[in-house]
């Protein structure tokens, strides 16, 4: 990853020029312009009031850890004995388990499929073989393992690896049908070949092709099975170099296993037929079967089936073999799922999998293939899942997974994390999302249990938010670098199922997936939860531990407007901004024309996309459906999707808007505030000057169809109007320029028929965070940039006119909004289901009209000051838009809880508006002190609690106020971001501070305002790839490393920062990348990572008895080194393969302590050791005994000397 840091240079760079990157300006404005490189008077005062305390000493980019199911597996590999496992995939990665919390993730630098992994049992290493014929030695004694050495092969490809136990000699089968063997320690080819030719007959005069097994016999280790892909099989003698047995069969062979007693192995081959070979008869199987298929009446051979891809014999001391196979399914059943086949006796089980089989592996009790196995489970990897099956029970049930490897159980269309939430949450949800997990999982113990991990010193707990295809929400813990699955909620449990007549209603809206959730916003202190959906709709969820019975609650919102082109203003031509009292305009296609209720070939109109459920619905614990908020066909045209999203638990509000305009719904009485386009928010001081457009052709109703008359609306469709229109009607005692709700405009759904209608158009699953892709060299260019509105080069009188509005003021032109593009991106063909919604939007408009939209790109709720110079604060929403226009909506909410529910709540425009370049991303404020000011909230409260004292407690909420302060003076500042560059306002005053233009030729994707070491900073994520972070409010770039480029969308859409320097996106279908900008955590990661290699010992080989020791064969004297070894078999050819030293080797050696050739290389120092001692105690045992026999012998004179003398001579 190539890094561009400036650090500690960036920040003496903008304190020397301000004027480079960012300029401070002390116009009293509305902000509109770019602003001057002199520092303004107001923005001295703030340099001397907040002092900034973050530094570029604080940041630092590095990847924390990965989650998810590998995508796109291709390898699996199990240590017994250190019991982790091991995955390869189809791009080079490899991903390593443990017990929970030992989750591991490298990747090859070539990036070819792993084809091959293979582990030096209880050595804390792993050899990985690649598409590229390389083999790579891993060191798995350090928390992020790294190479220590690779060998590529120049004219041969590999294709299969074996490994004996206990063995540093690595045999490997290529493509031409030769093995070759490669030393562990040096990594460097034996000169030892068993060529192709030599091991077949000499009669034979065909290739046998590639090599597709190799193993050591268990019975003699000198003596090699050789399997052909052709059905020969060869038993290699080593020592004697020359073929011992052969083995002929006319299907094809696809694996091959051993019993542990050495005298039979068993094949599979692609007839779907299993033989069993006896050692003592090679000329004709022993045992030919065919599982699955169909007994002929006649004596003859059963019919063929599918390959049996994989077998694995395995034996029991106390049972049956366990014969274990994938695939062999007959042909006649092509309906049947993906199986595996588990014989036992007599018995025969079938396990169906949801998708097919990439490999699978029986863990058994022994490393040592020579024993009775005692197999106890059997892993099977998927193409999109990883599941364990129990074999000591009979029913053979799955092992609950520990590991988060459901993320893409449905594809994931939008992300949402939080660090440092109320530490409860996890517990709340944890407590009910526990409730409604699946049953029937084995009672033992996931098998998988290798390695260590220790909480570390993060503490703050962390919750990711998933949205998926499916319209389900998955809750995640996220805290301290792991992932576990805390609650999910269903969305689509609010509409009602379609039905098989009803199903063109759905297809002609949206492709695929009609409750795909597109959008989230959540709010951890009230618990209030909204979702935006794919078709055109919004829910709003409360969270309550008790379960209900109620009705579902739904409002229509009619949101539509057209526009002629955008006519672009000259400077001196803007209109000032009127007077706040003045009226709003009409909005003439929002909700003053009739309604035509749909019929069978008319145009549709005011309908929604889908139907919610009018009976009461029982809604479990957790989160519960409050109003659902749906947009409706407007003139044949379906609902466009919404683009943003915002809610105010402390105002009872939920804002949301789309590229046709705002709509503000009142969710604690259920009605409509707010329907207008983006142009009536402007009132009268619209910049851009646009008309009303034609009438089109297209919707003009059919002949047949009831005329609009001039009669009385009925009441159903009077219902749904905008209370703008019909209910918002203006009162006497309103205050000027407020408009107020007179009822709720609640519609009942059920008397509502949708109707299938021809020629409607589609809307694309779902709305990606909408860019374009520049088709130069792949940089990415803003779909604002004046080069992206039209093909042609721009004249000098153009170019003119463009900058004479300065950086701070955009050109008024037909506006291309980044909510409102439509991408293309190449998708491969693995991808093209998981990226199923990164589909580009059908048209649904001209392209005049996608130039003409001004979408609602951001919302934010806060106490602020709605207009210019306002001396007290009140409710307002920010509302940014696809040109790069600020406003604000003011709110005047009843004073006290119970008013709250009865009295309207008045809104309208305030007038404010600012500007900058590029689409609005978001908005954020700071009190005068620098802190970052949190959005007013109401403390969660159970709605539906039986405790008397929790119902009559009143809402308590949560108000951030800025601090007192004089007279006049500003209160509060600003930030706000596009995807151009950021801004910093002072409020009251509306005084542009501070800008900071962050691209001039790529654009921002995400941006948020984040807290980091108790201080506020600005984090960018760039199409180019950068990830910037600046400080707040002086907006100085602090950090600047150029990341990850832009390759996919996916990226984009998922990709969002948090609190805590934490960030993510989703870097495939199936994974989540977590990473860092912070330095504190960067130095931390280390601890907080599992230990893959434990300290553990190698159990001892059973006792085989002295029979089985004289007759079991020569395998206990077999010397390999002797064998391979360069004294005995010569160098290997230079041209035949490659050694590459590992970039890791150095690192692993001390790092490691000591490796896995360092552990070989003291293990043959302690043996030399122990070889001196023991010479050095044989001389001192054999001076002992010529001591012994000198002494006997001296003992035996004094014996004779003193034999015949008595006792009284002495």
């Amino acid at each position: 990853m190539k890094k561009f840091n400036f650090r500690k240079v960036l920040d003496g760079l903008t304190a020397s020029s301000p004027g480079s990157g960012s300029s401070s300006s002390g116009n009293s404005g509305s902000g509109t312009g770019g602003g001057s490189n002199q520092p303004g008077g107001t923005a001295g005062v703030l340099r001397e009031e907040i002092q900034e305390t973050l530094t570029s000493d604080y940041f630092q980019i590095c990847k924390t850890v990965r989650h998810g199911f590998p995508y796109q597996p291709t390898a699996l590999a199990f240590d017994p004995v250190q019991k982790i496992l091991a995955i390869g995939t189809r791009t080079g990665a490899i991903r390593i388990l443990g017990r929970p919390g030992v989750d591991c993730y490298c990747q090859h630098e070539s990036g070819a499929a792993v084809l091959q992994l293979q582990f030096l049992i209880n050595e804390g290493a792993l050899v990985s073989a690649s598409s590229d014929e390389t083999l790579h030695l891993w060191n798995l004694r350090q928390k992020r393992p790294a190479i220590l050495h690779s060998l590529k092969f120049n004219r041969e490809r590999i294709t299969y690896c074996h490994l004996p136990f206990q063995s540093k000699w690595l045999y490997v089968g290529t493509e031409r049908g030769n093995t070759h063997i490669v030393n562990i320690e040096s990594f460097i080819l034996s000169g030892y070949v068993i060529m192709w030719n030599k091991a077949i007959e000499l009669s034979t005069k065909t290739h046998p092709g590639p090599v597709v097994h190799l193993s050591d016999s268990p019975r003699d280790e000198g003596k090699l099975l050789i399997g052909y892909e052709n059905g020969t099989v060869v038993l290699w003698d080593l020592k004697s170099k020359r073929a011992e047995l052969r083995v002929y069969y006319d299907e094809a062979i696809h694996s091959i296993d051993w019993h542990h007693e050495g005298k039979q192995f068993m094949c599979s081959h692609s007839d779907g037929s299993l033989t069993l070979w006896n050692l003592k008869s090679p000329s004709r199987p022993f045992q030919t079967t065919i599982p699955h298929g169909k007994s002929q009446r006649d004596g003859r051979k059963p019919e063929s089936c599918k390959p049996i891809l994989k077998v694995e014999y395995k034996t029991c001391r106390n049972s049956e073999p366990f014969i274990i196979f994938s695939g062999g399914l007959a042909y006649d059943k092509a309906c049947r799922r993906p199986s595996l086949t588990i014989m036992h006796g007599k018995s025969i089980t079938v396990l169906e999998m949801d998708h097919p089989i990439v490999e699978f592996l029986t863990l058994c009790e022994t490393p040592y293939p020579n024993e009775f196995q005692e197999p106890y489970a059997v892993v099977v990897l998927l193409e999109k899942d990883l599941i364990v099956v129990d074999l000591t029970q009979s029913n053979f049930p799955i092992f609950e997974n520990p590991y988060p490897m459901d993320i893409h159980e449905s594809p994931v269309t939008c992300t949402a994390y939080f660090a440092d939430c109320p530490p409860d949450l996890i517990l709340v949800l944890y407590s009910i999302g526990v409730k409604h997990k699946k049953q029937g999982y084995s009672n033992k113990e996931w098998p998988v249990s290798g390695g260590t991990w220790n909480i570390g010193a993060q503490t703050y707990p962390e919750i990711i938010i998933t949205g998926h295809a499916d319209g389900s929400i998955k809750f995640w813990d996220a805290s301290a670098i792991t992932l576990q699955m805390l609650y999910k909620l269903k969305t689509s449990k609010v509409f009602e199922k379609q039905k098989i007549g009803d199903g063109k209603q759905t297809s002609e809206i949206v492709e695929e997936d009609p409750y795909a959730v597109q959008m989230i916003y959540w709010c951890p202190e009230s618990r209030i939860f909204c979702v935006a959906g794919v078709s055109a709709y919004v829910i709003v969820y409360k969270f309550s531990r008790h379960e209900i019975t109620t009705e579902i609650v739904s409002l229509e919102v009619r949101l539509q407007y057209d526009v002629e082109d955008i006519i672009t203003p000259e400077p001196e031509t803007i209109p000032p901004f009127p007077d706040p009292s003045s009226q709003l305009p009409s909005s003439k296609s929002l909700s003053g024309s009739t309604s035509t209720v749909a019929s069978e070939g008319a145009t549709k109109d005011s309908i929604p996309c889908l139907s919610v459920k009018t009976r009461p619905v029982r809604m479990p614990p957790g989160y519960q459906a409050e109003l659902v908020v749906q947009l409706v066909w407007v003139d044949g045209e379906p609902p466009q999707q919404i683009t943003s999203l915002t809610v105010s638990s402390a105002y009872g509000i939920v804002a949301f808007g789309n590229c046709n305009g705002l709509a503000v719904v009142d969710f604690m009485q259920k009605t409509v505030l707010l329907s207008m386009g983006t142009i009536d928010l402007y009132r009268s001081s619209d910049p851009y000057q646009r008309q009303p457009r034609s009438p089109r052709k297209n919707k003009q109703f059919i002949a047949g169809m009831t005329e609009l008359t001039d009669g009385p609306v009925p009441l159903e469709l009077e219902r749904c109007k905008s209370p703008t229109s019909g209910f918002a009607t203006r009162t006497p005692e309103a205050a000027p320029g407020f408009y107020r709700n007179e009822l709720p405009a609640v519609r009942q759904r059920n008397q509502v028929h949708h109707l299938p209608v021809k020629g409607s158009r589609k809307l694309s699953l779902p709305t990606d965070l909408k860019t374009d892709l520049d088709h130069v060299n792949g940089h990415c260019t803003s779909p604002t940039s004046q080069s992206c509105s039209s093909g042609k080069r721009l004249s000098s009188a153009d170019v003119s006119k463009v900058n004479r509005w300065g950086p701070g003021r955009p050109p008024f032109r037909k506006a291309q909004s980044a909510a409102c593009m439509e991408v293309s991106l190449p998708v491969t063909t693995e991808e093209s289901r998981e990226n199923s919604y990164n589909r580009s939007r059908s048209s649904s408009i001209s392209s005049i009209d996608k130039e003409s939209k001004e979408a609602i790109t951001a919302l934010y709720f806060m106490e602020s000051f709605a207009r210019k110079n306002d001396m007290t604060i009140s409710p307002c929403l920010w509302v940014g838009t696809s040109l790069g226009m600020v406003l604000m909506i003011s709110f005047n909410l009843p004073s006290t809880d119970e008013q709250r529910y009865t009295e309207p709540v008045l809104v309208s425009p305030s007038g404010t508006l600012l500007a900058l370049k590029g689409a609005v991303l978001t908005f954020s404020c700071m009190d005068r002190l620098g802190g970052l000011m949190h959005p007013p909230y109401e403390v969660w409260r159970d709605p539906n609690s039986m405790d008397d004292n929790e119902k009559g407690r009143k809402r308590k909420l949560v108000m951030n106020s800025p601090s007192t302060s004089q007279e006049m003076a500003d209160h509060q500042y600003a930030v706000i971001c596009s995807e151009k560059q950021a801004k910093v306002f002072s409020l009251p005053s509306q005084t542009c501070l501070y800008v900071h233009n962050i691209t001039e030729t790529s654009f921002i994707l995400q941006a948020a305002v984040v807290v980091m070491c108790n201080s506020a900073c600005l984090a960018c994520f760039c199409a180019n790839g950068h990830i910037m972070i600046m400080s707040l409010p002086s907006l100085r770039p602090m950090l600047d490393v150029n990341y990850l480029p832009l390759t996919d969308m996916r990226i984009a859409r998922t990709f969002c920062f948090t609190n805590e320097g934490q960030a993510l996106y989703l870097v495939s279908p199936t994974e989540i990348q977590r990473l860092t900008y912070s330095q504190e955590m960067c130095d931390n990661l280390q601890d907080m990572l599992g230990e893959l290699f434990t300290p553990v010992e190698t159990p001892e080989a059973q006792n085989r008895g002295f029979l089985k020791g004289l007759f079991g064969g020569s395998g206990q004297t077999f010397d390999r080194e002797e064998l391979f070894g360069e004294a005995s078999a010569g160098k290997a050819s230079k041209s035949l393969a490659q050694h590459i030293p590992g970039s890791g080797g150095i690192e692993g050696v001390k790092g490691a302590a000591g490796g896995v050739m360092g552990e070989l290389t003291r293990a043959r120092i302690a043996l030399d050791e122990r070889g001196q001692r023991l010479g050095e105690l044989e001389e001192k045992t054999a001076g002992m005994m010529t001591s012994a026999e000198a002494f006997s012998k001296h003992a035996h004179e004094l014996m004779l000397k003193y034999k015949d003398k008595k006792w009284y001579q002495f």
